[in-house]
């Protein structure tokens, strides 16, 4: 087989593998590196090394029918291999470009939930949810397909996390271990995110996030005002000690009991007509300022209504029959009488009459 033909077949074979490298590593690639898991890189170098080996194999076995040195081979399947770890550099870093609304995500969706019902500890929940973005900001501070061991989460955790932590261990030094454009352990090759660039994220991250914080503590607070109107228990103590002498005085005297309920009945009636507790979801001034020009109108209702239930009266007269007197009740048998002779005249007796019998004749002779 000629030379030219040999590097048709080669070029064919290269450009046959590389496309199946890329179908094979570029998606997968790209979902391990959304997660922030410690085993995101390790599960990536083994992709690439099953990968690599079946490209190569195949590769190899293409080109079987040619004889090369065994040198020019070894350097087709380095371009083979090259072309690999290429492919997964260049995707980490357009992932590393993507990093902050990666982080936002995991934040926001993956630990913080939407329903807030006042049973949670949202600090603790904030701190698994920052967290959780830290690991996936080190995942993609750099390239790690050597299995290069680095401090880059220690560092990005005492830092960031735990700045106080940092401090005490560094009392010697005032040197802030992020003010650095390199990390310690990894080539500036391998560098994706700087110290210095991961600080600045991280801050635009947190300045970001704290609004989500805030609305679920002001959540939080608003469901614990919603599903619990007692005060608490020892302001119920206090209003029992301090208030005993009252109690004994209605106990003894019941006609303030029932001032004291139709009282509450009044502002039971004027907190359904206000509607108080929806007024004051919105806010404590807004909800006053509401109430306040309903205040007005709504008694004026109440005391229309209940001047209508006072005028209407309490029952009706039942309605008697006039007695009879003696005109009328001779008139009325006077009236009956005549009833019955005209009844009686329009009435005639049907009369049977039977025929008479001819009397028998005699004969004398």
């Amino acid at each position: 087989m000629s030379e030219l033909q040999f590097v048709k077949q080669y070029v064919t074979a290269m450009d046959y593998f590389n496309s199946k490298l890329n179908t094979a590593l570029l998606e997968p690639v790209e979902a391990l590196l959304d997660g922030d898991s410690d085993n995101t890189w390790p599960a990536i170098r083994k992709l690439l090394h099953r990968e690599t080996e079946t490209a190569i194999a195949e590769f190899a076995s293409a080109l079987s029918g040619f004889e090369m040195y065994e040198e020019s081979m070894e350097k087709m399947i380095l371009r083979l291999k090259d072309h690999a770890r290429g492919l997964i550099e260049a995707k980490a870093k357009e992932e590393a470009g993507r990093v902050l609304i990666r982080m936002k995500d995991s934040h926001d969706s993956d630990s913080m939930p939407r329903v807030w019902t006042g049973k949670e500890d949202i600090r603790a929940i904030t701190k698994t949810a920052r967290s959780s973005s830290l690991k996936l900001l080190s995942v993609m501070s750099a390239i790690r397909l050597d299995d290069d061991a680095d401090t880059i989460v220690n560092t990005l955790s005492l830092a960031l996390v735990d700045p106080k932590t940092a401090a005490s261990t560094n009392k010697g030094t005032s040197v802030d271990p992020l003010a650095s454009s390199t990390w310690e352990e990894v080539p500036v090759s391998k560098t994706l995110i700087t110290p210095v660039q991961c600080k600045s994220l991280w801050r635009q991250f947190k300045t970001e996030t704290e609004y989500t914080v805030t609305q679920a503590i002001a959540a939080q607070e608003a469901s614990r005002r919603n599903n619990n109107w007692l005060p608490p228990p020892w302001a119920i103590v206090a209003l029992v000690v301090l208030g005993f002498n009252e109690l004994m005085t209605l106990l003894r005297n019941p006609l303030y009991l029932g001032v004291i309920f139709v009282a509450f009945l009044l502002v039971k009636a004027l907190w359904v007509q206000l509607d108080i507790a929806g007024e004051l979801r919105n806010g404590a001034l807004p909800g006053l300022l509401s109430i306040s020009t309903k205040l007005l109108h709504t008694v004026m209702n109440l005391l229309r209504k209940l001047a209508e239930e006072g005028q209407r009266p309490a029952h009706t007269k039942p309605q008697h029959n006039p007695p009879l007197t003696a005109h009328s009740f001779q008139s009325s048998t006077n009236n009956y009488s005549g009833i019955s002779s005209s009844a009686s005249s329009e009435v005639t007796p049907e009369i049977r009459t039977e025929p008479s019998n001819p009397p028998a004749s005699v004969n004398l002779s």
